[in-house]
């Protein structure tokens, strides 16, 4: 029994009993209940309840806001009500497409970081004693080794065929069984491409691809898919609606099997049919467009090479590069390619020991020792996918640390001449044995180390991790520190994204809401500073002794009034107290004028805080009402 039982069970009973439970999920800080009927729940109950920070009901969820431990709750809650649950799920904002992508590959690799990390170690540790003839290559303990090191990247498919099952809501062993399918050895086109093809599609240009298969008279254009990424989370996702469609056309007594068959024959054919070729295209694409650029400027291709490599790994998509490094090593003897490729290893390990430096997370951090032994030997999966790419700026400086050191590698005309170990022993890869020339070796160490500098200075300059929920000693295990920002306007509460001026609505100044005012004064909603009194009056930034920013923007494009119809009756660097009189503004007035008076409330680093909870929207509040709860 945890020390979060007597909570969990009181948050079942509130909610209405575990019979009243459909589903549960968990965010970075909430529970969210799928409720059978939302009305038996004792909301006033929950909101009061020691442990709970307040509760929220949106898109169908009844959300119980409980902090940063609430994986921990979860637990206990799921125990209590005797459900087996549905898996956490990180709160994914609403964005462009890439990042809602990164999300979901972050989010799939979260589950298996550890073992992750084990299999690094154990391949840059492998590749530490063959260069040091502690063992032969192909000798039994490389074998061994290898295989107890590569198994999770070589099978990659499967491992994330179940989290990304578990993230789109769809059977795991169904998921399981899909990435198996894409990793079986005879269906490679590693594998198939030692026969000869049955015909070829798209011949004479970039897509120039041989068919080696049919598939229910289809021909289907081959890919590798061992160690890939995203072939598998897209066919995963496309399941969840195969998956859906199965559950409302087949007979519930045949459901059991009838569904989990026609799911993965559709995927799998989808995955090969689609999936496939369209990996391959990529491939061809971007073949190509290296090559043209290549030609146009070496140095050029270089820092694109280097600035993207990490990125084209994700995507599985920096084999279209290998051939051409395999072309030139055969044909000249040296490649630009794969030197220019070499520093972006040391940049990803770089910024991961930045991180260790300023990551909040106890968890994070130690997977931090563990990513970077193993990227000093050039495996950085585990650095990627469970710590840079998830808080996506450090991947960013990575990526442009990587650009960089291949400049330098380029300007000091470094190449590899033989296809050799990885990371730290890739840098004799750069020997040119025919004439004993060590020049290009010693640049490339001038490059990793401009690399390394740059990430891990930027890193540290331009990087802040999200602060985290920390209990002070003195105070209870289920206690959290927020801040309360109580209504500066009187009205009526809208969600930002209903904001007339776009870079509210879009939330690219932080998060917050907007409200329609009923009464024409702004009163400070909590103790703090002015950070700024805009001339015009016509908006105010604060600042909370706690540190929280806040920008109060009464009415849009009002600016133009140039402080009519508005007094202020504080200044820029004033100290204020909650509920102190800051400005009274004229609503008749500036109306009659033309112009809106819905005023967006933002917390202008909205990203340093765990959580914001806004009070109920599409209501009216006054003055003394809490308007937004932050967790800290």
């Amino acid at each position: 029994m945890g020390k979060y039982h007597d909570l969990a069970e009181n948050i079942v009973e509130n909610v209405g009993g575990k019979e009243n439970i459909n589903s549960l999920t968990h965010c970075i800080t909430r529970l969210r209940f799928k409720l059978k009927d939302e009305s038996k729940a004792n909301e006033e109950v929950l909101k009061n309840m020691d442990g709970v920070v307040t509760i929220m009901k949106s898109g169908g969820q009844f959300q119980v806001v409980i902090g940063n431990h609430v994986p921990l709750v979860f637990a206990e809650v799921l125990e209590v009500a005797g459900i087996s649950g549905e898996v956490s799920e990180e709160e994914t904002e609403k964005g462009n497409i890439f990042n809602r992508l990164i999300d979901v590959i972050s989010g799939c690799f979260q589950p298996f970081l550890g073992a992750l990390a084990a299999c690094g170690m154990l391949k840059g540790f492998n590749a530490l004693f063959l260069y040091l003839n502690f063992y032969t290559a192909g000798s039994g303990t490389d074998l061994f080794l290898t295989a107890a090191g590569d198994c999770i990247f070589y099978f990659m498919p499967i491992v994330i065929g179940l989290t990304a099952a578990r993230k789109f809501k769809v059977s795991e062993f169904t998921g399981m069984a899909i990435g198996a399918a894409l990793v079986y050895p005879t269906i490679q086109a590693s594998a198939l491409s030692a026969g000869k093809p049955i015909m070829t599609l798209f011949a004479n240009t970039m897509f120039e691809s041989p068919v080696f298969i049919r598939v229910f008279g289809l021909p289907i254009i081959t890919n590798d898919y061992t160690s890939s990424v995203v072939p598998i989370i897209l066919v995963i996702w496309f399941a969840s609606h195969v998956q859906k469609l199965a559950k409302k056309v087949v007979p519930e007594l045949v459901q059991t099997f009838l569904v989990p068959l026609f799911t993965i024959l559709v995927s799998v054919f989808f995955g090969f049919l689609v999936i496939g070729p369209i990996i391959t295209f990529l491939t061809n694409l971007l073949g190509s467009g290296f090559t043209s650029l290549y030609e146009f400027s070496p140095v050029l291709m270089s820092v694109v090479v280097g600035f993207f490599w990490q990125a084209l790994v994700i995507f599985g998509l920096h084999w279209s590069l290998i051939p051409l490094a395999m072309i030139n090593l055969s044909t000249t003897g040296s490649d630009i390619i794969l030197a220019a490729s070499f520093t972006a290893s040391f940049a990803q390990t770089a910024v991961i020991m930045a991180m260790f430096f300023k990551l909040k997370n106890a968890k994070l951090k130690q997977l931090c020792i563990p990513a970077v032994i193993s990227g000093i030997f050039g495996v950085t999966e585990p650095a990627i996918y469970g710590l840079s790419l998830p808080k996506k700026k450090p991947f960013i400086i990575s990526m442009i640390g990587g650009g960089v050191g291949a400049l330098v590698t380029a300007l000091f005309g470094a190449k590899y001449y033989t296809m050799g170990g990885l990371g730290a022993f890739g840098f004799v890869n750069h020997i040119n044995s025919a004439t004993n020339d060590a020049s290009g070796m010693i640049g490339q160490f001038v490059a990793v180390g401009v690399a390394m500098v740059f990430s891990f200075a930027a890193t540290m300059i331009f990087w802040k991790d999200e602060e985290t929920v920390e209990v002070p000693a003195e105070k209870t295990a289920m206690e959290v520190r927020k801040e309360i920002v109580t209504a500066p306007v009187q009205g009526a509460i809208m969600p930002l994204d209903t904001a007339k001026d776009q870079a509210f609505a879009q939330g690219v100044l932080g998060k917050g809401v907007v409200i329609h005012p009923t009464v024409g004064e702004v009163i400070a909603p909590f103790d703090g500073t002015i950070m700024t009194m805009f001339p015009t009056k016509h908006a105010i930034g604060l600042v909370s002794d706690n540190g929280l920013e806040l920008l109060i923007h009464i009415g849009l494009d009002t600016v133009q009034l140039n402080g009519e119809f508005f007094e202020s009756f504080v200044k820029q660097g004033d100290k204020v107290k909650r509920g102190d009189k800051l400005v009274t503004f004229d609503i008749r007035a500036i109306e009659a004028a033309g112009y809106s008076v819905e005023t967006p409330v933002i917390i202008t680093n909205s990203a340093d805080y765990l959580d914001i909870i806004e009070a109920d929207q599409a209501t009216d509040i006054s003055h003394s009402d809490e308007l937004l709860t932050v967790l800290v």
